[in-house]
């Protein structure tokens, strides 16, 4: 896989949904997890790495959690937060262009 630094390109006019980070740590042994990864996927989703994905959706960070809470034990942690703006990093082509596409160049009210 072929990593690339970001390269940043705003398309003129077009208007984004709203993108969100969603960071979890799942601490219960042997629990199958896969409700919560189906939950994500149901949104317009990155994967990045392990626990870590960004999804572009027009609901609020509260509505994305009461999605996702029922596929989480008491113990797991969850966080969820409207990102946008300045950002780097080092990720393949694939994923910047998700990013590019998706995630606005400066973070709505």
């Amino acid at each position: 896989m072929v990593r690339t630094p970001l390269a940043y390109q705003r398309v003129k006019g077009k208007k984004h949904m709203k993108a969100y980070s969603i960071s979890y740590d799942l601490n219960k042994a042997g629990k199958n997890y896969d409700g919560l990864i189906k939950a994500i996927k149901e949104f317009t989703y990155l994967h990045c790495t392990d626990s870590y994905w960004l999804v572009a959706t027009n609901l609020s960070s509260q509505d994305i959690f009461k999605k996702l809470k029922p596929n989480l034990d008491d113990d797991d942690s969850l966080f969820i937060t409207k990102i946008g703006g300045d950002r780097n990093g080092w990720l393949s082509q694939a994923k910047w262009d998700w990013i590019n596409k998706h995630v606005p160049s400066t973070v709505a009210a």
